[in-house]
């Protein structure tokens, strides 16, 4: 029988992950190499803030601890379009009022998650990094900053969690021992993040509920709101090979003739644009392949360590933190933990599979298609089937953003049913009013089945 467990690393996914077990009467011991980062500055070089949607907030339900997030969430009802001419065009997520996703700053989160872990009477160990794996043996090597060692031994009696995010020690350790192989698909495209700040009474200086995007073609601007009034803007952008790309920005002058041809009303919000542009190095962008995320049951990888994916559907962490509800319920049915392990193993990762193919095309979505008023119409008109038929036809983003209870891979699935009916429906017509809707409601109710957890 378990009564015990580690867990390495103490980013958002491992404190929520001990928390649910610390309540399931577990002892839980977290792992981390950096500092405490309630007591430090905030790590540079990482995203600044995340989108939290329907699966991240049922998570912090499921382990109470969604109050604490709540006055540092900032709503954002759909996406702002900033176009060439200098026009804008709003473009709601949904049509009901919940239907929204949230910023929320990284380091806020982490912190109010390892309070949580802690109250739950988690012990936390910090400044502790983990120098060797040895999987076979179930040991565990720590060094910290002064260079003091110890170990820490895991079995299926006391099982192993990685939860160290995509550069996993754990999984490093599985694959270097022939226990799993991994691969990491890398996007030709890289990110920069860029700070808008405030205005001199501290408020925002864009609309303040919308996720910004500059979408041209190729690549994209895009800004999250800040509770503080700024905004995170980000950067996407080829790293090498076309113009524009990063490695053709090498100057000041590059970057400022780059922003003011393309993106001439952000560069009149970020007067420092070159200084914060040549601050960090272009971050890399890749979708995680895992062939085992297990051994033995005496270890398991979970969120970004087992299955890390682009970032362009606002998925990575709300995936992760559906990881913890599903191993949270799996685990405590009674069935032995190396069980459950396989079972995770294999059945999770076919959601996981799906919105990792979702986040790429949501990329080509945000960053050209958006623009096309083909899509928009089928926007359009996707919003009014979801209004006839409530319970079956659910655009595929809501089914992603807005409802926990439905799989990935069955929206997945849906959604390329959905498109399908959409773009014959609208064959040959000029607008959303010249289509045969009678048609449309027999193809609906031929293909979709009605979900529980549909709309209205």
């Amino acid at each position: 029988m378990v009564r015990s467990v580690t867990v390495l690393g103490a980013g958002c996914t491992g404190p929520l992950l001990a928390t649910m077990l610390a309540r399931r009467g577990i002892e839980v011991a977290v792992f981390e190499r950096r500092p405490d980062p309630r007591r430090t500055a905030p790590e540079t070089g990482r995203s600044i803030n995340l989108a939290l949607a329907a699966r991240g907030l049922n998570a912090l339900d499921k382990a109470g601890l969604r109050a604490g997030v709540e006055p540092w969430l900032v709503p954002m009802h759909g996406r702002l379009l900033h176009n060439p001419d200098g026009s804008e065009t709003f473009l709601a997520y949904g049509q009901h009022p919940d239907e929204r996703i949230y910023s929320v700053p990284r380091s806020a989160l982490n912190e109010i998650l390892l309070d949580g872990a802690e109250a739950a009477g988690v012990t936390l160990h910090f400044d502790q990094r983990c120098t060797a794996v040895d999987v076979a043996g179930g040991s565990l090597t720590f060094t910290s900053s002064d260079g003091q060692t110890r170990t820490r031994s895991f079995s299926e009696a006391a099982p192993l969690f990685g939860a160290d995010g995509a550069g996993s020690v754990l999984r490093r350790a599985l694959v270097a021992g022939g226990f799993a192989t991994a691969r990491e698909d890398f996007l030709d495209h890289a990110y920069r993040e860029l700070t808008i700040k405030a205005d001199a009474g501290g408020r925002h200086r864009m609309a303040r509920e919308a996720l910004h995007i500059w979408p041209r073609g190729g690549y994209m601007l895009i800004a999250l709101p800040n509770s503080d009034g700024t905004f995170t803007a980000t950067l996407f952008l080829a790293r090498e090979g076309v113009s524009p790309s990063f490695a053709a920005l090498q100057t000041p002058a590059d970057v400022e003739a780059f922003f003011r041809r393309d993106f001439p009303d952000a560069l009149a919000l970020i007067p420092d644009l070159a200084t914060q542009f040549f601050a960090h190095a272009p971050g890399l962008m890749a979708t995680l392949h895992v062939s085992h995320w297990q051994h033995g049951g005496a270890a398991l990888l979970v969120g970004d360590a087992a299955h890390a994916i682009v970032p362009f559907h606002g998925q990575g962490m709300n995936c992760a933190f559906e990881d913890c509800v599903r191993l949270d319920e799996m685990l405590f049915t009674g069935r032995p933990w190396p069980d459950v392990f396989r079972a995770f193993d294999r059945e999770r990762r076919i959601d996981t599979d799906a919105i990792a193919r979702m986040a790429i095309e949501n990329y080509e979505e945000m960053r050209d298609r958006v623009r096309d008023t083909g899509f928009q119409l089928q926007k359009e008109l996707a919003l009014e089937l979801e209004r006839r038929h409530p319970t079956r036809f659910i655009p595929r983003y809501s089914m992603v953003s807005f409802h926990a209870g439905i799989p990935y891979s069955e929206a997945e699935r849906r959604g390329a049913v959905q498109t399908r009916i959409l773009a014959d429906a609208l064959a040959g017509r000029a607008g959303v009013a010249d289509v045969d809707f009678e048609a449309v409601a027999r193809a609906v109710e031929r293909d979709l089945t009605a979900l529980a957890g549909g709309s209205g």
